[in-house]
């Protein structure tokens, strides 16, 4: 067999099957486009169910594949095993309706075995067919493979409820006797005993059959069209090709744990070696999943990510790896990638600053959280931990219950499960309980979906007649409409809310009245919704109306909406090409647009942003709205909405060579109209999604008068003669402030030495060591902590218990010296229990530990605990 890199394996599985007459069909997304079914692309064939189902046509009835893959379902077995991963490549052969098993297992055999490709050797490669599958097993004999190097096994028959379905067969390396120390040769195949000597490399199923419910498999009816669809995995054959140990010492891992190596205070051996293929695993796996767009959160693909991250922190730290330097291997996985791969190294940036931004915030968390677990686990009496300790680790620290249960395991304690999913759904249905029930749509009704009668809109708003086609109340269809209800018309000039644009307003002049539209919305086949109040007129289809949309609110709307475009291309020329829109709001008075981006803005890009979008609508540029084909518009650069769906054609907005997107809305001629943008406000509204909310024309020059006013009431506060002499007012403020804030600190500190001094010296020695432990008020949180530590200082052997009142609240503080510490003595431990006897919790470090209460009338049981305390101990 050939020595081949990762790159050249995937390159040759391409080159062979294209020179069968196969289409190489691009790799996709790791994130499913329209497949509610799965979380993340899980396989090669996941890709392409459009074809297989028959929902799309593909050019060739031949594809091939190198499909990037997650699967998350067995993530505690990574690194102890020599072929688990999270992210992993599969390379895959298929025919939909084309060639079948004999052409599948005769160009099997031959990208294997002919020296022009992998050049396995044919004694090297073992196979397993389904026991009654006499075809496969001829056809692999036909072609030289040894009748005793092909092996039944039960298994060998895909199957997933109704449907196509088939026996299958799979192809196996021998590795040799030293993978197999118990001597177990072909038993391990034959009784499917998971070893490191017998390596499956590929997988050819053979699609043939339809499963019935009922039936036995041997009375499946055949499928008219057949398919084969195969996976290899990459990472396996560059192990074999590679002559190495495991998958993970590949050129696909290494690199990756050799430059861990150079943090870790443990070299890549023995028991260590688990903690770095864990990392190099999970950061390969957020690497490429960050790159396709997701984005790190509580759930859904962002909590799995978030897993991975926090268990490759925690398994950096067990390598003695404190610091975070997982960003840094972002830039070594793309390295290692970028021959098939190129694109991450564009996104390396972005990947690295989300990662840095998600370590930082675990890091801050992981010590607290960690130490309160090993806390509950030193209380609690037997060797399990409640579910609801395991459900507020999770929910107030961010640990995921399988890190929670990692810990305990290797403290010898098990985690209540069951206990922690009932804190869970009972977490859900309080959020269920206190979200407000929608109603339902009358859009949404079964004489709704059955209308089906054509009706145009018509982008130019002018004035002009129509004629009613169908009338509805509350959803159900009328002959006569007397009261509010919805119209549908031949055509109509008024937009509906789609897109993020809300909906037209204006009137309807029929039989002399003028009747007010309410709302308009998009009936299922995709009718516009005219909601009106006919106000004691009788309407029938077959009336004529005359329609009048609001023009000043359209065009106030448009100018919004445009807008909106000019801002997704300056926030993509200021913060970088990683921002996708997120949803998007727009009216008369303000646009909305929400984007993913990992940390909030400074506030010198938001300026430029705004600045940028300001510079374009002063140049004019003409806009410019074609339809075209999707993939035309593909083809041409316009940006598209992540996950939109989109019909075969599309309307593509242009405005000069600035900004270029997919859109059905509204628009201004040319981007003057707009008048200013002004923005008004950017916040964050989940994880990794800010939004910024803008306003154009008059509502734009309104905030900036606010902000004017606010502007000039701020320098008559501070005695300026004119805006302009607020920046020097307050600067001088500041220094006076620092001044006084200084001086204020050294008096402090004199007065805790003063306190200190003072309360040492009545200190209770009848114990054979200081205690100082006294009822204070009124001391600020710095004063306190200060005072705790001057005490602490005085004497080696001191023990320290202030509580401190103020009209908010009670805190309290414990201190001890080194050798009341050395002998066992925990302060956080101490200030815990006594926080409770005033209605309050806490902790801390041996040596000093802090905590608050709420309870003033319990706090002589606070004192008479702790000194029931210091006598057992």
């Amino acid at each position: 067999m050939k020595s081949m890199t990762g790159d050249q394996i995937r390159q040759t599985w391409l080159d062979f099957f294209a020179s069968k007459g196969h289409m190489i069909e691009p790799g996709a997304s790791l994130i499913p486009h329209n497949d509610p079914t799965l979380l993340w692309i899980n396989s090669g064939v996941a890709a392409l169910k459009k074809y297989f189902d028959g929902s799309e046509k593909p050019r060739s009835k031949r594809i091939v594949n190198a499909q990037k893959s997650i699967r998350t379902n067995d993530i505690e077995n990574v690194g102890m095993t020599a072929r688990h991963h999270t992210f992993f490549e599969m390379l895959g052969n298929f025919s939909i309706g084309d060639y079948f098993r004999q052409e599948a297992i005769e160009w099997g055999f031959e990208l294997l075995t002919s020296p022009k490709w992998f050049g396995f050797h044919l004694d090297q490669l073992y196979m397993t067919v389904h026991p009654t599958d006499d075809a496969t097993r001829k056809i692999w004999m036909n072609l030289g493979v040894k009748e005793d190097h092909i092996i039944d096994c039960e298994g060998n028959f895909w199957e997933i409820g109704e449907g196509p379905c088939g026996p299958n067969t799979e192809i196996f390396v021998d590795r040799g006797d030293q993978f197999d120390p118990n001597k177990l040769d072909l038993q391990m195949l034959q009784n499917d005993i998971e070893n490191d000597r017998y390596i499956e490399i590929w997988n050819i199923v053979f699609s043939q059959f339809n499963s019935k419910s009922g039936l036995l498999r041997d009375q499946y009816p055949e499928l008219p069209q057949k398919n084969i669809d195969t996976g290899a995995g990459l990472e396996r054959l560059a192990c074999v090709l590679q002559g190495v140990e495991t998958n993970f010492e590949t050129d696909l891992f290494y690199p990756i744990i050799l430059a861990t190596a150079q943090h870790a205070k443990v070299p890549y051996e023995g028991n260590a070696k688990h903690s770095y293929r864990v990392i190099a695993d999970h950061v390969r796996t957020c690497t490429f999943a960050l790159a396709d767009g997701a984005l790190f959160s509580n759930e859904g693909r962002g909590y799995v990510l978030r897993r991975l991250l926090r268990r490759a922190i925690r398994h950096g730290r067990k390598l003695g790896i404190e610091s975070a330097i997982l960003d840094e291997l972002v830039q070594v996985c793309a390295d290692t990638m970028k021959g098939f791969y190129p694109y991450l190294l564009d996104r390396v940036e972005h990947i690295r600053r989300l990662i840095r931004a998600e370590e930082a915030r675990f890091q801050r968390t992981l010590q607290s959280g960690e130490q309160l677990l090993m806390e509950y686990l030193s209380e609690i009496k037997t060797n399990q931990l409640p579910g609801d300790l395991a459900f507020k680790l999770y929910d107030t620290y961010g640990f995921p219950l399988e890190l929670t249960m990692e810990i305990a395991q290797e403290q010898k304690f098990h985690v209540d499960v069951e206990g922690f999913a009932k804190e869970m759904e009972a977490q859900k249905q309080r959020a269920r309980s206190a979200r407000s029930e929608e109603q339902s749509m009358a859009r949404q009704s079964a004489d709704l979906l059955q209308f089906t009668i054509p009706s145009a809109f018509l982008y130019e708003p002018q004035p002009q007649m129509a004629t009613i086609i169908g009338l509805f109340v509350n959803g159900k269809q009328v002959e006569i409409l007397e009261e509010e209800g919805d119209v549908i018309l031949d055509h109509t000039i008024f937009y509906a809310e789609s897109g993020g644009q809300v909906a037209d307003r204006g009137v309807m002049h029929v039989q002399g009245l003028t009747i007010p539209v309410l709302d308009v919305k998009k009936a299922p086949n995709h009718q516009h919704l005219h909601r009106i109040d006919p106000q004691g007129l009788s309407l029938q289809p077959g009336d004529e109306v005359m329609l009048e949309v609001d023009q000043s609110l359209r065009s106030r709307t448009m100018r919004h909406h445009s807008a909106a475009h000019l801002l997704q291309q300056a926030l993509r020329e200021v913060l970088g090409t990683h921002i996708e829109q997120a949803g998007s709001y727009v009216d008369d008075e303000r646009l909305r647009f929400d984007f993913t981006h990992f940390e909030k803005i400074k506030r010198e890009q938001l300026e430029a942003i705004e600045r940028r979008v300001n510079q374009i609508i002063d140049q004019g540029l003409p806009a410019s709205i074609e339809v075209m084909s999707l993939e035309a518009a593909k083809s041409k650069g316009a940006i598209a909405l992540f996950g939109e769906k989109y019909g075969e054609e599309v309307r593509v907005v242009e405005f000069g060579d600035y900004s270029m997107e997919l859109c059905g809305g509204c628009h201004v001629a040319n981007t003057k109209d707009i008048g200013v943008f002004v923005i008004d406000f950017e916040e964050s509204i989940s994880s990794g999604v800010r939004r910024i909310q803008a306003s154009c024309g008059i509502h734009g020059y309104e905030i900036m008068k606010k902000r004017e006013a606010i502007a000039e009431s701020a320098a008559k506060s501070l005695g300026a003669l004119s805006i302009s002499e607020i920046d020097d007012r307050l600067h001088s403020l500041q220094k006076q402030y620092e001044q006084v804030k200084s001086e204020l600190s050294i008096l402090k500190q004199r007065f805790a030495k003063t306190k200190a001094s003072e309360l040492y010296a009545t200190a209770d020695q009848s114990r054979g060591y200081p205690l100082v432990l006294s009822v204070l008020s009124d001391f600020d949180k710095e004063s306190f902590s200060q005072l705790a530590e001057e005490l602490r200082i005085k004497n080696d052997a001191i023990v320290v218990f202030l509580i401190n009142q103020t009209p908010e609240r009670i805190s309290l503080i414990a201190a001890a010296g080194p050798q009341q510490v050395k002998q066992g003595l925990h302060c956080g431990k101490l200030v815990k229990m006594a926080a409770e006897k005033v209605g309050g919790s806490g902790g801390g470090r041996p040596e000093l530990a802090q905590a608050g209460g709420k309870q003033a009338d319990n706090i002589p049981d606070a004192i008479h605990f702790v000194l029931n305390y210091l006598k057992k101990e």
